[in-house]
């Protein structure tokens, strides 16, 4: 099982990176770097490049309607480049309120549109010369919708890898399936392992039955809070507010994907209350509905000997990364004896 931290590079990229490197020599396998609507990942990637050397390096997301198929595909190709093939290509459909709110760019079709730019990438990273039909994206543009000079092109660059691991951040039903069908990695939010197969275990067969052997093994990338001590309990308290807010204000009535997934949980009635408490701006209200189990089961937080118990119900969940992310910490230093204590226990 590896370790991964998804980084908080809210003081600045070059503060972040520091720490970072000290927290590969502790033992973390994978950096994770978000994206969202703040400072673009793909500087902070190839500045991570720069300053480490066997960590693997995987965007957390990359937002599905961002960027053209084809430019990220040579932006993953770029970062595997200067990571030595360290790079691991995240890509996830975000939301409306991000992909319309910040992008301007409609939100349709992500299941669709995540399948084709996959299978673009690829054929990019084969150093094929492009020509793609399909329902969403058409390469080279048609000449009717253009000036008719399109030509099929291929990279110039000889990638490092021609198959980077591809990781789908997806909570549906469908979009899991997929992920299972033609992705590397699969990367589920609010993971509960102890009822994660009730709720995707037939997406995850769907999608594995139609997978190519060449894929490998799908791995599956948990993102549990961390903190391991004695008397460390009262800590879950401060995952509360980040569960708030997805549950109860990551989209509108019905338009919820965190809320759907907590209500598949068997957490119907709670997901409501906190919605409706989120939504009225009773913020902390809604923080103190999150049911406690549901934290303390989503979660690596409390003592060594409770922490490996829980490590080994992930484990039996098909979980093969823990994207942790540690809390209760205000320094490197604490952080850095967080992912040493885990890697103890694994």
């Amino acid at each position: 099982m590896r370790i991964g931290l998804s980084i908080n590079y809210a003081g600045g990229f070059k503060e972040t990176a520091a720490e970072v490197a000290d927290l590969e020599r502790a033992g973390l396998d994978i950096a994770f770097v978000p994206e969202a609507y703040s400072f673009d990942a793909v500087s902070a990637l190839g500045y991570l490049a720069a300053k480490t050397d066997r960590l693997h390096l995987a965007s957390g997301i990359l937002q599905l309607y961002t960027r053209t198929p084809t430019l990220t595909a040579m932006t993953a190709a770029g970062l595997d480049n200067v990571s030595d093939g360290r790079f691991i290509l995240g890509l996830g459909a975000s939301g409306p309120q991000v992909v319309e709110g910040f992008h301007g760019v409609p939100y349709d079709a992500p299941i669709g549109r995540t399948r084709e730019l996959v299978e673009i990438c690829r054929a990019v990273w084969r150093r094929e010369r492009l020509e793609y039909q399909g329902k969403y994206y058409r390469i080279p543009l048609p000449a009717d919708q253009g000036t008719g000079l399109g030509k099929p092109l291929k990279l110039i660059n000889h990638p490092v890898r021609e198959r980077i691991p591809v990781v789908l951040a997806a909570l549906g039903q469908k979009n899991v399936a997929l992920a299972a069908e033609i992705a590397e990695g699969w990367q589920p939010f609010l993971f509960l392992p102890e009822r994660a197969d009730q709720v995707w275990g037939q997406s995850l067969a769907v999608g594995r039955a139609a997978r190519d052997a060449a894929l490998g093994e799908l791995q599956v990338y948990a993102g549990p809070a961390l903190a391991i001590g004695d008397n460390v309990e009262a800590l879950r308290d401060q995952v509360k507010p980040q569960l708030a807010l997805y549950i109860g204000g990551m989209g509108a009535k019905g338009k919820n994907f965190y809320h759907a997934l907590a209500t598949s949980y068997g957490y119907g009635p709670e997901a409501d209350r906190i919605q409706e408490l989120y939504l009225a701006g009773e913020k902390d209200v809604a923080a103190s509905a999150v049911p406690d189990d549901l934290v303390r089961d989503i979660s690596l937080i409390g003592s060594p000997a409770f922490v490996a118990e829980r490590i080994g119900v992930f484990r039996a969940a098909g979980v093969n990364v823990l994207n942790v992310k540690p809390i209760g910490t205000t320094s490197s230093a604490e952080r850095i004896v967080q992912i040493e204590k885990l890697r103890a226990l694994i």
